[in-house]
This record gives C-alpha cells, sequence and structure tokens, in this order.
C-alpha cells in the first residue's frame, strides 16, 4: 500500500521533560493502524502534533511523500487530517446541522446556502452509514451520535486520515459494532484511520497495524495476524503481564447501604429507578451489570445524594436517610468515583495538589477555622506522599489536572477518594478509557477498599469487570432490578438474558 503519512525522530519537551522521544510512525494509505500504550506513553501529545496543536521540539512530517509544516488546526483540516477526541469538541446548544457547518466556507457568499449544505451533509451520511438527526440540538443525542457527528464533522471539512482518540470509551456493544462498520466503509474508500484504544479485543477486530508506544518512545510496529493480545499487553506495560485472580467474599454481617422499594421517575424507562432493592454489606463489592443508560446513573447520583427518591427507604449504616444533599454523604463516609472525571470528578484548571485536598479543605490538618486559612506546607506534604503511593505520574503536583493523561486523573480521584478509608464508595465505570496496567492498579486498589472493609457499589458497562470483582452482582434493566446473582460462578447465560430485559 502507499505511505499517506510518516512522523521521522517526532520529539517534544515540556521543559526539561520528554512527552516524546525520538518517535517514528508510518500510516498507509486504507488502513487502520492503531497506537496503543499506556495513559502517558504519549499517544496524546503525538497526535495533538499530528493536528497542529503542538510543534515537535524535533522531527520531521511526511505527507503524501512531501515535508510539511503543521502549524495549527486549520492547517491539518486544510491537508485533509481530521481528529475526533475523546471528550467531544460539539457546542451543546446547537443542532446537529450547526456543529457540522460551524467554522467553514464553501463560497465566498456572505449567506449560509442552508439546502446546499444539508444535502451535502445527508449524502455523506448516507455513504459512511452515518445516521444523524440533523436539526436535532447535541444535547438531546445519544453519546453515540454524537460521535457519528463528529466523524461527519470531519468528513464535511475533506478529512483523509482520521485520528480516533478512544473511540469506544462510552459506547455499548452494539455502537461499537456500528462504528466499526463506519470505520470498514472508510477504509474502503481508501481513507486511513488512526485508531487509538485500550481495549485488547477491539484492536485485534479492528486493526491492520499496530504501534506500541511505552514512556514517550516507540518500541515495536507489529501487523495484527502477526501478533496476539498477550504480546501486546507485554510490549505495552514492559514486562509480562499477571492477570489478578480475586477471592470473592460470601458472607458479611453488617449492612452499610440499603435500598427498600427506591422508585425515582419510574416512567422514565432509561433514566429512572423503578421499585429497587437491595443492600451492600461491609467488605463487600455489589456490581451492577446492565447495558449502560437504564438507570445506574441515577442510582448513583441517590447513594451520593445528588437527587432524593420520590418514594421507598435508603438506609445508611442502618439510618434512614431524611435528606439527599452530598455534603451529608460525604460527611457520612461515602465516596465517590464519578462516571464522568472531568464533569464531576476533578476541576481541570486547579492542580494535582488542590485535586488531592479538594473534599478536606476543612481537616484541621490542612486548615485553621474551617478552611479560612490553608496550612500549605502540609497540604504539600499529603499531595507529595499521596503522589508516590498512587504512582500518579506528573510533572510537578503544580501541574494542572486537566494535562494529565486519563489514568493519571482517575489515580487522583481514587487516591483522594479513598484515603479517607470510607464505609461505602460508589465507583461508576472506574476503568472507562484506561490502558490494562492503570485498569490494573484501579481494581488492586478497589479490592484493598473491600478488604479493609470498604462496601462497595460497583457500576460498569464492561461486563467482563463486573464479573472479575463483584462478589454480588445486580442487573439492571429500564430501572428494575432483573435479579441478584452470586459473584462466585455467576451463572453467565442467565445474566446476559436478564440484561436483555427476559425474566428469570
Amino acid at each position: 500500500m502507499k505511505e499517506l503519512l510518516r512522523m521521522e525522530g517526532i520529539t517534544k519537551k515540556f521543559g526539561e521533560a520528554y512527552a516524546n522521544r525520538n518517535i517514528n510512525l508510518s500510516i498507509e494509505e486504507g488502513e487502520v493502524h492503531t497506537l496503543l500504550g499506556e495513559n502517558g506513553a504519549g499517544k496524546s501529545t503525538l497526535m495533538n502534533i499530528l493536528i497542529g496543536l503542538y510543534q515537535p521540539t524535533s522531527g520531521t512530517i511526511w505527507l503524501n511523500g512531501k515535508r510539511v509544516r503543521i502549524d495549527s488546526p486549520k492547517t491539518a483540516v486544510k491537508m485533509g487530517i481530521g481528529m475526533v477526541h475523546q471528550h467531544f469538541m460539539l457546542i451543546e446548544a446547537m443542532t446537529v446541522f450547526e456543529n457540522i457547518i460551524l467554522g467553514t466556507k464553501k463560497d465566498r457568499s456572505i449567506f449560509i446556502k442552508k439546502d446546499e449544505l444539508r444535502k451535502e451533509i445527508m449524502e455523506l451520511s448516507e455513504k459512511y452509514g452515518l445516521e444523524v438527526e440533523l436539526d436535532k440540538t447535541v444535547s438531546e443525542i445519544s453519546v453515540g451520535a454524537q460521535q457519528r457527528v463528529e466523524i461527519l464533522k470531519a468528513l464535511y471539512r475533506g478529512a483523509k486520515l482520521l485520528i480516533l482518540d478512544e473511540p469506544t470509551a462510552a459506547l455499548t456493544d452494539q455502537e461499537v459494532e456500528g462504528l466499526f462498520a463506519i470505520i470498514r466503509r472508510l477504509t474502503g474508500e481508501n481513507k486511513s484511520v488512526i485508531f487509538i484504544s485500550h481495549k485488547m479485543r477491539e484492536v485485534m477486530a479492528i486493526s491492520d497495524r499496530i504501534t506500541i508506544l511505552r514512556a514517550g518512545e516507540t518500541i515495536e510496529t507489529l501487523r495484527r495476524e502477526d501478533t496476539n493480545a498477550a504480546q501486546l499487553a507485554n510490549l505495552m506495560i514492559g514486562h509480562e503481564m499477571t492477570v489478578s485472580r480475586y477471592q470473592k467474599v460470601t458472607k458479611t454481617e453488617e449492612t452499610v447501604l440499603r435500598l427498600d422499594h427506591v422508585d425515582y421517575h419510574k416512567e422514565h424507562k432509561h433514566s429512572g429507578l423503578n421499585d429497587v432493592s437491595f443492600s451492600i454489606g461491609k467488605g463487600e463489592i455489589l456490581g451492577i451489570a446492565g447495558v449502560d443508560g437504564n438507570g445506574q446513573s441515577q442510582l448513583a447520583q441517590l447513594v451520593t445524594g445528588v437527587i432524593a427518591p420520590d418514594s421507598g427507604e435508603v438506609d445508611l449504616k442502618s439510618k434512614k436517610v431524611a435528606q439527599f444533599i452530598p455534603n451529608g454523604f460525604i460527611l457520612s463516609h461515602v465516596s465517590h468515583v464519578p462516571e464522568d472525571r472531568n464533569k464531576m470528578g476533578l476541576v481541570g484548571n486547579m492542580t494535582v495538589e488542590e485535586n488531592l485536598v479538594l473534599k478536606s479543605t476543612e481537616d484541621p490538618r490542612f486548615s485553621c477555622g474551617k478552611g479560612a486559612f490553608l496550612k500549605k506546607k502540609a497540604i504539600r506534604e499529603f499531595a507529595l506522599a499521596l503522589q508516590k503511593k498512587n504512582d500518579i505520574r506528573c510533572s510537578s503536583i503544580e501541574q494542572e489536572a486537566r494535562n494529565l493523561s486519563g489514568g493519571n486523573q482517575q489515580k487522583i480521584i481514587l487516591a483522594r477518594e479513598l484515603e479517607n478509608h470510607p464505609e461505602l464508595l460508589v465507583a461508576v465505570h472506574p476503568t472507562r478509557g484506561l490502558d490494562i496496567g492503570a485498569s490494573q492498579y484501579v481494581h488492586d486498589t478497589m479490592i484493598e477498599a473491600r478488604d479493609k472493609g470498604c462496601g462497595i457499589l460497583l457500576i460498569s458497562a464492561d461486563f467482563d469487570e463486573v464479573l472479575k470483582l463483584s462478589d454480588r452482582i445486580i442487573v439492571m434493566f429500564e430501572g428494575k432490578v432483573m435479579g441478584i446473582y452470586s459473584g462466585e460462578n455467576p451463572p453467565i447465560e442467565e445474566i446476559s438474558l436478564a440484561m436483555a430485559g427476559k425474566e428469570e
């Protein structure tokens, strides 16, 4: 196949730290080329160089055999390079049509020729199987639909090379299959795709070639048929990967949380709760299995005090909860790893240090007079200790949290939430977007907390994760509990049927 892109000797330094060091990458026309590496391996920095957000410290880029300088995202678009970021760059209050045409100009007319543009967009949509509703606002459509809008937006701007950054992180299995069908249509048209993912099954399913990055350097490029998931994992982390197997807890003596016939907007099947009853024991992980969007988000919000039930009772440590406010739950030693770490778990423009003490500013260790005067030395020592203990990789604890990789952002949240030894941890999609090494770290940390007596409510769209960690498993469908199963030798077929809405 003809070479479309070549990046040679790409090095990028921030101060004295190397994000990329002498990276080489070649992309052929009509191929899916996967970039594989741990969080912080330099994948995002390399792609930000390719789309003109960063300039390399040294190295060259060749496109269609010509040396090019990509000095801005606008230049990248003109050269036919488009990127769909993990966190979509859409304006929620605007319609799908407005988002797609935003910032483009097809001719010199001062008027927007809407009918012509709509026709062009719909032709592209039909050609690549990108089903979208042009007149709906972005806030009204699903995550999978938003991703299709981003891909359509890039194609509308003339992308011949499409970068997909963690494109399956928030998708259902059915949406993933739909995305793969779109990718195959794109490569069938001789367009190239750079696919960034941590999910080995998906990497092995969609890739033509795979380049592994580690610690900012190129390790190896392999053809998919010449490798396997185990070899890729070992190359990615730099040593042989051993999969942890956890002992299941079968009996608990104390209940930390009980829900009794709880309803919340039960008429809304995908955003409500309908007659939900269960309990979580001290030192137990209760996993919630189910396709995303069947009441799991509302359950997490209820158990962390963000919303109050319409009816039913919630008991926390054998006391009925009367007032549903987040601070009340925090004071009752409930910790939370939220489903969206950027919007709900971190303050992006605050430092690593500040995020680590975010919920403890009134603690006498860190302040005088209920947070009026902060003890900066004590906070710094605490943050440095947590950074070391949790292997949070950053240039310094003064670095803004938003500039860290997803895995390191998640480590900040987990460190903060578990350091105060909670009695209940609500963990929602705790490894979404994380690589194998970071995911294993999160799992080991949760099991360690469980073994110290923490009750854990695990909500995950990753069925394998639920099976691996849960001592008991609940299946939710359309806001209802479909069944409760033992985590030890769970009946996979029964659980799968329940996830599809079929009663036992």
